[in-house]
């Protein structure tokens, strides 16, 4: 029986990064692990693979449409789907390599196998028994199901399904309008395919800034993606490789059938926590399926959770900064995560990202705030490069001047938020951003403008 500091059960961004911190703080780690490869949904069937499709596929588009307006003249490149797969999984294992590294480097044990805990302090791994003073649970999520809609990961795929697909289909249906299903949808429409999002709900991407999701909307609709709103899936029908999508309206309850090569279930994620043994040690659960902690602890002394499976925005990074929170803990010292500060990003063309509070949101609080917007219309950059349809938009209080939320839809979105979040990490105003130099000709000026609105007035709207 090996003993150990911590064991952290799964090796995805909240347990790799907790591991590598517990170590350097010099904590003797060990990370449970039954994937061949390391770093969990998000490296090896998530965000990382992804983001490579969408850039593959981005890349496609521009050579289509925008390369002959730069004078780049020339017959368009086809598509080798093969190959297109094999450069996403070279980028996967190139990640995933990269982690088994750091583990060596900071001496992290890898046990490898599905863990379970079958008593306070210990953890199994097949077969061997392992002791540990703190116990991590940080085994993710999976996807969401859907009464009426069975996955077969061939005609009805979960996102892993989507992401190996063994060729382009010509119809799409996507049921669910929010970041995963936008983003392989995406994809998919730069490919070829006819794409149609069903979703629930009246407006695509919950919880995001009203003005950001319209504007969102529209755009995605210039790119050929169809939206059917305000649609209940009734259920989903498979014969010979094809599909049949069954939805009812909820303005008039009429039933429509949407014929489909493929349909992809993204209606959300949950907690990933089975064969964990949790019920027979008696750890609280939230209603909604979460782990229930206070401060990362479960009501077990010495077992912790973090990511995907406790209350929270199910993100990668806000995994990992738990994951160094609760670390710091572990050591003796203060681990803190500011949960007001976690951006949120859409990987799409344009990107779209956010933090803080949505104008929604501020409203139904009944905050007196003041909005800076500013286009990226007005932006040279963003023009040069035929991604002009965005906007910045920052929301301050209205007394303090001091950052209460932004959200930006257009090019390099997911990286410009990061300098609100500094912003508001330091409690800063407007003002302050207003006042700050900014390089021209950048993306970033945009940000500089709103900020600018919410005072005297942009320079170049």
């Amino acid at each position: 029986m090996a003993s150990f500091d911590v064991i952290i059960i799964g090796a995805g961004p909240g347990g790799y990064v907790c591991a590598i911190r517990c170590a350097q703080l010099g904590l003797k780690a060990a990370v449970v692990e039954g994937r061949e490869t390391l770093g969990g949904t998000c490296l090896n069937v998530g965000c990382i693979p992804s983001k490579a499709l969408l850039h593959a596929t981005h890349s496609l588009h521009e050579a289509e449409h925008n390369f002959v307006k730069m004078g780049l003249k020339g017959k368009s490149p086809s598509v080798d789907w093969a190959q297109m797969q094999a450069y996403k999984q070279e980028v996967v294992d190139g990640n995933t390599k990269g982690i088994e590294f750091l583990f060596k480097k900071n001496k992290i044990t890898w046990l490898k196998g599905w863990g379970s805990i079958p008593e306070a302090g210990k953890v199994k791994v097949g077969d061997e028994v392992h002791e540990a003073k703190s116990i991590v649970i940080a085994t993710g999520s999976e996807p969401s199901s859907l009464p009426g809609v069975e996955v077969d990961e061939k005609t009805v795929v979960t996102s892993t399904g989507a992401l190996v697909l063994n060729k382009v289909p010509k119809s799409l249906v996507v049921i669910g309008a929010g970041v995963i299903g936008l983003e392989m949808g995406s994809v998919y429409a730069r490919l070829g395919s006819e794409v149609t999002v069903v979703e629930y709900l009246d407006a695509i991407t919950p919880g995001m800034d009203g003005d950001v999701a319209k504007a969102f909307q529209r755009i995605l609709g210039k790119q050929g993606i169809k939206f059917v709103l305000g649609a209940a899936v009734q259920g989903v029908a498979t014969k010979g490789g094809k599909a049949k999508v069954t939805y009812k309206l909820s303005k008039n309850d009429a039933e429509v059938v949407l014929d489909a090569d493929c349909v992809l279930v993204a209606t959300g994620r949950k907690p990933f926590i089975e064969g964990l043994g949790l019920e027979a040690l008696g750890v609280e659960m939230e209603k909604r399926g979460q782990i229930k902690t206070d401060h990362f602890a479960t009501n077990i002394k010495g077992l912790y959770a973090i990511g995907d499976a406790i209350v929270g925005p199910m993100l990668a990074h806000k995994a990992e900064d738990e994951g160094m929170a609760l670390a710091e803990s572990l050591a003796g010292k203060a681990g803190h995560v500011n949960y007001g500060v976690i951006p949120g990003v859409v990987y799409t063309t344009p990107e779209v990202a956010s933090v803080g509070k949505t104008e929604e949101q501020l409203k139904e609080e009944g905050r007196a705030y003041k909005v800076g917007k500013f286009s990226f219309m007005g932006n040279a950059r963003a023009k040069a490069i035929f991604q002009a349809e965005g906007f910045v938009k920052i929301l301050a209080d209205k007394e303090t001047d001091r950052i209460l939320g932004a959200h930006i839809i257009g090019p390099m979105a997911g990286d410009l938020i990061h300098e609100v979040c500094v912003a508001m990490e330091f409690g800063a105003s407007a003002q302050d951003l207003a006042l700050t130099c900014h390089a021209h000709p950048t993306y970033s000026e945009a940000v500089r403008e709103a900020a600018l609105a919410c005072g005297d007035g942009a320079i170049h709207a």
